[in-house]
């Protein structure tokens, strides 16, 4: 058995644009994100799939707006947990501690925020998820986050988070994967554009 998951980042918030780490913190999408959305849609086939969502507002809230209806949620998509890092700048957290915050980036997929999760552990919780869905033959739409995408990137690819991406990722495109019994994935195709309503 196998199945086909479509990912997408949510919409912007205020973070978003002041350039903070959002992490767990439920930040509500921008009034003109909502707007912006509203005037979008899913390609077909695409828009028949099931929709799931994380279970923050954000994505909640994106998935709602396109697929205009409730949409279930499912914990395996929420974001990283960035812990002490949440609501920081990234450039800020460099300045303050260049030293440190350089070997853990250079852990690459072990990086790991204090309090925080990995985007390793991120890949073992999304591995029971992506089985689950292989065992129904499931085709999925899911509206998460951009650490959980390239998480999701770096699972197909082989991607040890260190360097740049394999496959540059518009964050306002679906993303296609399919995945296996044992939880493996693939990318199909990435940076599949929304459509004009």
């Amino acid at each position: 058995m196998a199945a086909e998951l479509i990912v997408l980042r949510h919409g912007r918030t205020a973070w978003n644009a002041e350039g903070r780490l959002q992490g767990r913190t439920d930040i509500p999408l921008l009034p003109e994100t909502e707007a912006a959305l509203r005037r979008l849609r899913v390609p077909a086939p695409y828009d028949r799939w099931r929709w799931l969502s994380s279970p923050l507002i954000r994505a909640r809230r994106t998935a709602e707006i396109l697929s205009g209806r409730a949409v279930e949620t499912h914990p395996a998509l929420i974001e990283m947990d960035f812990g002490a890092w949440e609501g920081q700048y990234l450039s800020a957290l460099r300045e303050r501690d260049p030293e440190g915050m350089r070997e853990n980036e250079d852990r690459g997929l072990d990086m790991c925020p204090p309090g925080g999760e990995s985007p390793r552990m991120v890949m073992a919780r999304l591995r029971p998820f992506l089985a689950e869905l292989a065992a129904r033959d499931e085709r999925v739409i899911a509206v998460a986050h951009k650490a959980l995408i390239r998480a999701l990137l770096a699972m197909a690819t082989g991607w040890p988070m260190l360097g740049r991406a394999p496959v540059k990722l518009d964050w306002s495109a679906l993303h296609r994967f399919a995945s296996d019994n044992s939880g493996d994935v693939r990318l199909i195709e990435a940076n599949i554009p929304l459509e004009a309503k």
